[in-house]
């Protein structure tokens, strides 16, 4: 195209203000806002200069363009004001899915969510003496109604006082209970503990910024209590056992138990604790899912300090909470780092709410529980139900057996038996097949293997079927 031509199609595109002048566009600024919609008809009035520049528009399709510029202003608007956070199926079968968002909230959550963030709160208030209190005092009681009446491992007929603060996240809990208890010392963990979670988060790492020194001791399959004894000396501050919660070690291995470092650590006048990571506060041998010790089991078993997190086996909101001795936790409360860690008074509104669930035992009000108990046969019915409506001939569906697991770095070697929906579709791989899903609204996550695309209604809400079958049927068309 000659640049003669080009410069008359450049002077019949519109000016910015030209088009927020014009009715329709006018109309979108009322409920857009000018600012917004005069950066919406700038990007849509570039690509169209780009396009007349790469000779990809003529006078003919120019003015079809042109006639269809309102509509492209409407949809550059969509994507400029649109949610980047937005809600997805997990059709995955992995409960606590990090990409996803881990641990859904109950129901019940949001509405005192909503009355916390639109109101004034007594967040740090004392409504009887109108004096200034703490936050945390706000879940504290319901931790202690949980996990009280712990008799220490040494026998001794009193219980012990425990206390529960909250930070934003199991890391932070870690890095404030090493801060606060080992500064300048040293803490001794088995070699084979020293994990790495999602987002590259490594202990060593953690306890370096905390100020304390790691003493390694044992080998990375084999560690014995005396490992840890004979490494004791005057600058030992704490006693460290990090739970493998996101891996194994099988075949030739030995790890002492709770209660051995318990002995030790008493014996030797020195604090023990335990970085649980998930964190459960049930028994989750009765979901069928084994080697996840509850908060209760460490702290009955007599460790001094607990830290776990709250979307993951718990159920509830991001957050890392610290459980154990007042004594301790009320050095960890005095930390300066305390007030840089804290959470916010909606983290503490979705925590009561899901702590609450716990004492009035309502575990199935809790998505991540209730998931974990769901039984094979009834996802097994939802999904012979869900074959039924997807209305294409395009697509074949085989219902077969299959394995949830737990996700979130939690019970790795723990499966929970499934009913999978085998999903095909003629003239798609499982992979286009997967990235139509994905493209569908709302978009649905499933898995692909062994060349199969797989839909797991475990972590399906019930309500959310239909959205997939819809789905299934639209990709087909």
């Amino acid at each position: 195209m000659k640049t003669t031509a080009k410069s008359a199609l450049f002077r019949e595109l519109p000016s910015v203000d030209e088009l927020l002048r014009s009715a329709e566009v006018s109309a979108l600024s009322e409920t857009n806002g000018n600012a917004a919609v005069a950066d919406a008809a700038r990007v849509v009035l570039t690509r169209l200069r780009q396009e007349i520049s790469s000779g990809l528009l003529d006078s003919e399709s120019l003015q079809l363009a042109l006639q269809g510029i309102v509509p492209a202003i409407e949809q550059q608007l969509r994507q400029s004001l649109g949610r980047s956070l937005r809600p997805v199926i997990n059709a995955t079968g992995v409960i606590l899915h990090t990409n996803l968002g881990r641990a859904p909230l109950a129901e019940a959550t949001i509405a005192p969510i909503r009355e916390t963030a639109t109101r004034y709160s007594n967040l740090e208030f004392e409504i009887e003496s109108g004096d200034r209190g703490k936050r945390d005092v706000h879940v504290d009681r319901l931790f202690r109604r949980l996990l009280t009446g712990i008799a220490p491992i040494s026998g001794s007929v009193s219980t012990i006082s425990v206390s529960t603060i909250v930070v934003n996240n199991n890391a932070a809990a870690v890095l404030l209970a090493l801060n606060s208890l080992a500064e300048g010392g040293e803490v001794i963990v088995s070699r084979g503990e020293l994990v790495e979670i999602g987002g590259s988060f490594r202990i060593p790492d953690v306890m370096a910024k905390s100020g304390a020194t790691l003493r390694e001791v044992g080998t990375t399959n084999r560690t014995r209590a005396g490992d840890y004894e004979q490494a004791i000396n005057e600058r030992t501050r704490l006693l460290l056992r990090v739970h493998r919660s996101n891996f194994e070690i099988t075949g030739f291995t030995e790890q002492p138990s709770t209660a051995e470092l318990v002995v030790l650590a008493q014996k030797r006048g020195l604090p023990l604790m335990e970085d649980l990571g998930s964190g459960a506060l049930v028994d989750l041998e009765t979901f069928g899912i084994h080697g996840e010790p509850s908060v209760l089991d460490s702290l009955r078993a007599g460790v001094d300090v607990v830290t776990y997190s709250g979307d993951k086996l718990l159920g509830g909101p991001q957050a890392g909470m610290i459980s154990g001795r007042s004594d301790l936790v009320a050095r960890m409360r005095s930390n300066s780092l305390f007030r840089a860690l804290r959470v916010d008074k909606l983290t503490y509104a979705a925590l009561e709410t899901t702590l609450l669930a716990y004492v009035k035992r309502d575990h199935d009000s809790i998505p991540a529980l209730r998931m974990m108990r769901t039984k094979k046969e009834e996802i097994g019915q939802r999904a012979a139900e869900l074959a039924r409506h997807v209305e294409s001939s395009k697509i074949r569906i085989e219902i077969i057996d299959g394995e949830s697991v737990i996700g979130g770095g939690a019970a790795p070697s723990s499966v929970l038996p499934t009913r999978l929906l085998a999903v095909s579709c003629d003239g798609l791989s499982a992979d286009e097949l997967s990235a139509r899903l994905r493209a569908s609204d709302p978009p649905v996550i499933a898995r692909v293997e062994d060349g199969r695309l797989l839909l797991d209604l475990r972590t399906v809400f019930p309500d959310q079927d239909s959205l997939i079958a819809t789905a299934l049927s639209r990709i087909a068309d």
